[in-house]
């Protein structure tokens, strides 16, 4: 066998690189393990409101401290 067929059989071609990377990727894939539908709906209805209590809760300290700046002298 020629020096460059030895060569071409031992390193693996660019298409069997990402093919093999995407076996990885499946595999990997299939041991994630999924939450219940049921349970990413009530952990998106927190993560809702979290996020409105957040907002309420800024939007109250600005009006506050803006009452409170306006009464300063020069405000």
């Amino acid at each position: 066998m020629s020096e460059t067929k030895k060569k071409e059989l031992q390193k693996p071609g660019t298409v069997s690189k990402i093919t093999d990377y995407f076996k990885g990727v499946r595999a990997e894939w299939d041991k994630v393990t999924w939450p219940e539908r049921r349970q990413v709906a009530m952990e998106t209805v927190v993560v809702i409101a979290v996020v409105v209590f957040f907002t309420v809760l800024v939007y109250f300290l600005d009006v506050i401290f803006n009452f409170l700046f306006k009464l300063m002298p020069g405000g």
